[in-house]
């Protein structure tokens, strides 16, 4: 038996062992990506083997929470893709600023910087006094750095630049403090934001959202798995509601495709076609 055999051997024999263990089905995910992440993990626990760290990961279970965050890529930014948070601002808030009350569902929402850069253009908008925000993500240890929303000083000036083009009205120093080479984002950005673990690839529907923003994570996902996560993000959605993805992200190829219609197509908004009809903006 080669190497190349092996390894796909050990690889297999570790994805049955998360779930038969801890119930996380990683099958579906991209697969040259996974195995990247999977030997990643392997060398940062000191595992020579994947063997090894499929051992690990069966009897060591307080190993669960940094196995998760390694295999989930929990990599983020304030207001990365500053033309999509401006796109939203200008041309998506305008039109849920008519309902009475604003559901956002942020799928993926790794360490929370994208859910703090909505919460900052909502306030601005006036809109996030009626708006929760429901943060998910695979990984319990992301959602508790995401929670406590305490970032790298060194990101400010990247952050600040990004705020301004996504058109902030402020300065985003205004939305937080600094100390220790560390930012810490004001808490009030938090009061009606809901961080919650959900699984794409196994869960049900999260809730009924006005606007869905899963930027950056079907990018990992094999095909039949990003066709499930669309389909839960359409069953989720209320009426002419709103799908952000990333911007290497397009559901073309999709049978989920026909239910939406591009909104503003550069920045991958799309908005849920199926129940346009009769609608009146």
């Amino acid at each position: 038996m080669d190497a190349s055999e092996l390894e796909r051997i050990e690889m297999e024999l570790f994805v049955q062992a998360l779930q038969k263990r801890h119930g996380y089905d990683f099958s579906q995910y991209a697969p040259a990506s996974f195995k990247r992440r999977t030997h990643l993990l392997a060398n940062q626990l000191d595992c020579r083997t994947i063997t090894r760290l499929t051992e690990r990961m069966l009897h060591e279970p307080e190993l669960l929470p940094r196995v998760l965050e390694g295999l989930t890529v929990p990599m983020s930014d304030m207001f990365r893709d500053p033309a999509m948070f401006r796109a939203l601002r200008d041309q998506v808030f305008p039109l849920l600023a008519s309902y009475p009350h604003i559901n956002i569902w942020q799928a993926g929402c790794a360490h929370g910087q994208e859910v703090y850069s909505l919460a900052i253009l909502l306030e601005e908008a006036g809109l996030y006094e009626r708006t929760q925000i429901f943060a998910t993500d695979l990984s319990d240890r992301a959602l508790q750095r995401a929670s406590e929303g305490i970032y790298p000083a060194q990101e400010a000036q990247q952050w600040s630049r990004n705020y301004q083009a996504a058109g902030g009205k402020r300065s985003l120093a205004d939305y937080c403090s600094a100390g220790y080479k560390l930012l810490k984002l004001n808490q009030r950005l938090r009061r009606n934001v809901t961080f919650a673990v959900h699984n794409l690839a196994t869960d049900a529907v999260f809730c009924e959202a006005h606007l869905i923003l899963c930027r950056n994570v079907l990018i990992y996902f094999s095909n039949s798995l990003q066709n499930r996560a669309l389909a839960l993000f359409r069953d989720s959605l209320v009426r002419a509601g709103f799908l952000c993805l990333g911007a290497r992200e397009n559901m073309e190829r999709s049978p989920v495709a026909q239910a939406f219609v591009p909104f503003i197509e550069p920045q991958r908004i799309y908005r849920l076609a199926s129940h346009l009809d009769g609608i009146v903006e």
